[in-house]
């Protein structure tokens, strides 16, 4: 299974070709309309941001190719670059259009969001952001500089991280490839491949590191002195339509819950007969059976769309055409970006979903949960283009609401250890979800909060304190270990995107608690906020359900949740072993 881009341009060149189109549209739009928006009817301005609006949307069509190009083939970054600097030409006539609407009379500004409720909460948003925006002239410089600053370093990353490849068993593998070896069943093969990784990542530390202390100045230079946000995450919140005291009430809850963590290893150790369990034995099967490590991908794909159209037929008939109509790469390759995404592109295009199956169990919940996201960017393009895309502590609602499904698909048919084993999955899932997210978070903020360049010693002196503080005594780590966050695409790409899994983590739990139990009309309602995409405001959406995401007891509830599964898996495995012991 392999993208079709042609559903986006046929080649690079008719790519190019439309950016110097929307290049002289955009000229047009900054001469008919700038100064203007003062004298303008309610009416007249609907038309103007739709006309923004088209502009917009044609640009991420060119650069969505350009950067599904680059993610299949790293060799490709001159496109990126390329789409880049043009789609900025683009956007430099643009940028005056979001300041007008900012500098207008609050009583103009009202009556605009009044008579154009398409984009009432957008305008909202716009007005929360003004004061930190810049005059147009110093915009229009960042912008153009990004693309030879920020976006230079995160491009540099992706290309050092996707020549990482090592021989194994006579065949070059990369990555992904390499790091799906650590669910092996065998030990060996599991500390063979830390032992490769961290290899690969020593010979390149010196280099990421000097990445990731620009780009952590770049971000402080320009949020906290140019922008003037007071914390270098407030930028993340604002976006995320979150307030720092319920970002902080989320951390706390979830610091607080470590005991669970601890208590599955502790668990897991014993089941294992390992002592001590290594950071390299974390995600070992619990079934220790090679037939659990191959899942062919007619079962994944059958059993993925199955739990969605069960769920409703919608979801299957969307899932069913993804697989169907060429919107998913699924298999790894040389010089493929690793990890998976699935993304958005224009309102009148379906998403693209990158996988890299390895035919292992967490490959099929990757699967579901990409495909979560897929349904969620497919029914959002109702909204419109600017609107579809959700803040990230709702962007992953769907993914993982979507893992939750199939979850339960299979736990109902399963019994002894296969089904501690799913369980157990889950758990770590869930532990990787949510406490390995807020460790990725309180890292950040110690490296952000730091006024120097750090050392690679420094950046691998914190990864360990804040791993620490997850695992307790459950789990040891290996001083190969101290070099995994240099590889962590999010601290590169997306400073403080990571405590967004944690958030709709601890929501999902909590929404699909409610649809197991019957919540009154709950598809109706989640569908609706799934249509919604970013263009109503998170506290109003979950309000639906009857959820405060202000509430400290809402995290709680979710956590609670976390607590019965563990529950769950205690008593599966004490009935496991009760079997045992009477065979014995």
């Amino acid at each position: 299974m392999e993208w079709q881009l042609e559903h986006l341009f046929k080649s690079v060149e008719e790519a190019e070709k439309k950016l110097f189109e929307l290049k002289k549209r955009g000229e047009e739009f900054k001469s008919r309309y700038r100064e203007t928006l003062e004298r303008v009817t309610p009416e007249e301005f609907g038309k103007i941001i739709e006309e923004y609006e088209a502009i917009l949307e044609e640009i991420g069509r060119a650069e969505v190719y350009a950067f599904l190009l680059f993610t299949l083939d790293s060799s490709k970054g001159r496109v990126i670059t390329l789409f880049e600097e043009l789609g900025n030409r683009v956007r430099n006539n643009l940028i005056w259009f979001e300041l007008e609407f900012g500098k207008l009379p609050k009583s103009v500004q009202q009556k605009f969001i009044d008579q154009n409720p398409k984009y009432r909460y957008l305008l909202k948003q716009w007005i929360e952001e003004y004061p930190h925006r810049l005059s147009e002239g110093e915009e229009r410089v960042l912008m153009i500089k990004n693309s030879t600053g920020r976006e230079a370093f995160i491009r540099l990353f992706d290309e050092e991280i996707a020549k990482i490849e090592v021989e194994w068993d006579g065949q070059k593998i990369g990555e992904e490839e390499l790091l799906a070896k650590l669910h092996s069943p065998e030990r060996k093969i599991r500390l063979r491949a830390q032992e490769l990784f961290t290899d690969e990542l020593k010979k390149r530390l010196s280099l990421l590191t000097y990445i990731y202390n620009q780009l952590k100045r770049d971000w402080n230079t320009t949020y906290i002195q140019l922008r003037n946000y007071s914390t270098p995450e407030q930028v993340r919140h604002l976006s995320n339509q979150v307030s720092q005291r319920s970002v902080d009430a989320l951390i706390e809850a979830v610091e607080n819950s470590t005991h669970l963590v601890e208590e599955y290893y502790q668990l897991k150790g014993k089941l294992l007969g390992l002592k001590p369990l290594y950071d390299y034995d974390r995600y070992a099967p619990l079934n220790l059976s090679p037939s659990a490590e191959n899942i062919p991908i007619e079962v994944a794909q059958q059993e993925v769309v199955e739990s969605y159209r069960n769920f409703d037929p919608l979801f299957g008939e969307i899932v069913e055409t993804a697989f169907r109509e060429g919107w998913i790469d699924l298999y790894p390759k040389p010089g493929k970006r690793s990890g998976a995404f699935s993304c958005a592109t224009t309102t009148d295009l379906h998403p693209y979903v990158l996988l890299n199956y390895t035919g292992n169990l967490r490959d099929v919940f990757t699967i579901a949960h990409e495909l979560g996201h897929a349904i969620h960017q497919y029914l959002s393009r109702g909204v419109g283009y600017l609107q579809s895309y959700t803040p990230l502590t709702t962007a992953e609602t769907a993914s993982i609401f979507g893992e939750m499904l199939l979850f339960d698909r299979w736990k109902n048919r399963k019994e002894g250890m296969e089904k501690v084993e799913l369980i157990g999955g889950k758990l770590e899932e869930i532990f990787a979800t949510i406490h390995r997210q807020v460790v990725f978070t309180n890292f950040e903020r110690r490296v952000y909060n730091s006024k120097e360049e750090l050392t690679p010693e420094q950046l691998s002196q914190i990864w360990m304190e804040e791993n620490r503080k997850m695992f307790g005594d459950s789990l040891q780590l290996t001083d190969n270990y101290r070099f995994w966050w240099s590889y962590i695409t999010h601290f590169y790409h997306s400073p403080f995107y990571c405590y967004a899994y944690a958030y709709a983590g601890l929501l999902v739990f909590t929404l699909y608690h409610l649809y197991r139990n019957g919540y009154p009309d709950f598809k109706s309602h989640y569908i609706r906020f799934l249509q919604e995409g970013g263009a109503v405001p998170p506290i109003k959406q979950f309000k639906r359900f009857g959820l405060d995401l202000e509430s400290v007891y809402f995290w709680q509830e979710g956590l609670k949740q976390v607590e019965e599964l563990l529950e769950e898996f205690k008593k599966e495995v004490k009935k496991l072993e009760g079997i045992q012991s009477e065979k014995q």
